[in-house]
């Protein structure tokens, strides 16, 4: 009596993991935060960057997490050169990976695509899950919306912090953030954002 089972143990460890990662997510989060002030955006540290690369930096970074997901990735054969904070941008693509796992109903994979339209640099990210309620995407980038695809009891892991970062930092490096579902017959969510390309690639 009082002892716990292997499996209760392993459940236990399983759970501290899972909240260590919250914490850890949230935390960066914050930190993307406070190195964003709209009036002082000089001091975004922007370096020449591959947009191919910080992609494979993010979704390498999100398949170490999240092993059983699938994420197929789609870049074209030309380069694309963006003037970024690379850190910032690879948040903004793991928080909107991670917000598939933690909020796309039913889902089963992931597609992460990057093409060029006019001067911008275009980052999708998509699902096969359930897809947005309609009452839910005017409000999806607001920092105090509790956001959910699906009900699951807990608020803490529903919190809209993670988008309302996602926006903040794309804002500031001078692009546009949005938020669709599929078109019918398809099945889940788009969000997608634009960053402007390099003069030199324009």
């Amino acid at each position: 009596t009082g002892e716990i089972t292997s499996e209760e143990q392993k459940k236990l460890v399983r759970g501290i993991h899972e909240e260590a990662q919250w914490l850890l997510r949230m935390v960066e989060n914050l930190l993307s935060v406070t190195r964003i002030d709209e009036e002082h955006k000089a001091d975004i540290q922007k370096t020449e960057e591959a947009a191919e690369e910080i992609i494979a930096e993010a979704v390498g970074k999100f398949r170490r997490r999240y092993p059983d997901w699938e994420v197929r990735v789609t870049v074209p054969d030309e380069y694309v050169q963006v003037s970024v904070d690379p850190i910032l941008i690879e948040q903004v693509i793991i928080n909107l990976l991670e917000n598939v796992v933690h909020h796309a109903g039913n889902a089963t994979g992931i597609t992460m695509e990057l093409r060029k339209e006019g001067g911008q640099a275009v980052f999708e990210v998509a699902d096969d899950g359930n897809g947005i309620k309609e009452e839910v995407l005017p409000h999806i980038f607001s920092e105090s919306f509790y956001h959910n695809y699906e009900e699951d009891g807990d608020n803490r892991r529903n919190m809209g912090i993670g988008l309302s970062v996602c926006q903040t930092i794309v804002k500031v490096h001078g692009g546009t953030m949005t938020a669709r579902n599929k078109q019918k017959p398809e099945h889940g969510a788009v969000f997608c954002f634009t960053l402007p390309l390099d003069m030199q690639e324009i």
